[in-house]
C-alpha cells in the first residue's frame, strides 16, 4: 500500500513515497480509504524530528486529520463500510499517521463527516476545529464579549472566528488585504 512518509528526519526534500503493509480493522477499530489528509505544522515538527521517532522503525507517516470512507470494519465498531467519516489519528501510533491510502483508527476516534461538507473541507476539522473549541473554552466568554483573533484567514483562525460568531461574540480579525473577503464571509457584521 502507499503511503507518504519518511526514513529519517529533516527538510521537506526527505518526505517521500513509501510502500507498507494493508493494515486491517481488528476488534473496536475501523479502516478508513483516505480521500484527503490535512497538513499542520505538528507533521512538519514531526518530519524534522522535533518529537524524536514516533515509533520503533521507519518509515514515519507524519498526518493527524483525515477524511474518506469506511472500508473495513472490525467486530464491536459501530460503523458501516462506505460511511463518510472523518478523524483524529496520533501519528505516534503502531500504524502512523494518516498520509496513507488507508488507515487503521479506533472507532472512538472517527465522527460522521458534517452534511453538505467535502472531503478536503473535512479533513481539515479534527485537530484545527477541536483547538478552535477548545480555546474557546479555555477563554470562558459570554455572548457580546469582544474577541480578537490574528491570522483568521488561516484554518485554525478561520474556525476560531466561525465559532466565536455561533457563540454569538463580536470578532475583531485580522487578515491581509488580499484575504479580507474570505475572512469577511466567516464573520460577517
Amino acid at each position: 500500500m502507499r503511503a507518504i512518509g519518511f526514513i529519517e528526519f529533516g527538510g521537506p526534500d526527505k518526505i517521500q513515497v513509501v510502500d507498507v503493509p494493508e493494515p486491517h480493522a481488528g476488534p473496536g477499530e475501523v479502516r478508513i480509504r483516505v480521500y484527503a489528509a490535512a497538513v499542520n505544522p505538528s507533521d512538519i515538527a514531526l518530519r524534522a524530528g522535533h518529537f524524536g521517532p514516533p515509533r520503533d522503525r521507519p518509515p514515519y507517516m507524519p498526518g493527524m486529520d483525515a477524511a474518506g470512507e469506511i472500508s473495513e470494519v472490525g467486530e464491536g465498531a459501530p460503523w458501516q463500510v462506505g460511511d463518510k467519516v472523518m478523524a483524529l489519528v496520533l501519528p505516534m501510533g503502531p500504524n502512523g499517521g494518516t498520509y496513507a491510502d488507508q488507515i487503521v483508527v479506533p472507532a472512538e476516534s472517527v465522527v460522521r463527516i458534517p452534511e453538505g461538507a467535502g472531503f478536503f473541507a473535512a479533513s481539515t476539522l479534527p485537530m484545527n476545529g477541536l483547538t478552535a473549541k477548545l480555546t474557546l473554552d479555555h477563554l470562558d466568554l459570554s455572548p457580546g464579549q469582544t474577541i480578537a483573533v490574528t491570522g483568521a484567514a488561516g484554518i485554525y483562525g478561520g474556525y476560531v472566528v466561525q465559532l466565536a460568531k455561533a457563540a454569538g461574540l463580536r470578532v475583531l480579525a485580522d487578515a491581509s488585504a488580499a484575504d479580507e473577503q474570505l475572512v469577511a464571509t466567516w464573520a460577517p457584521t
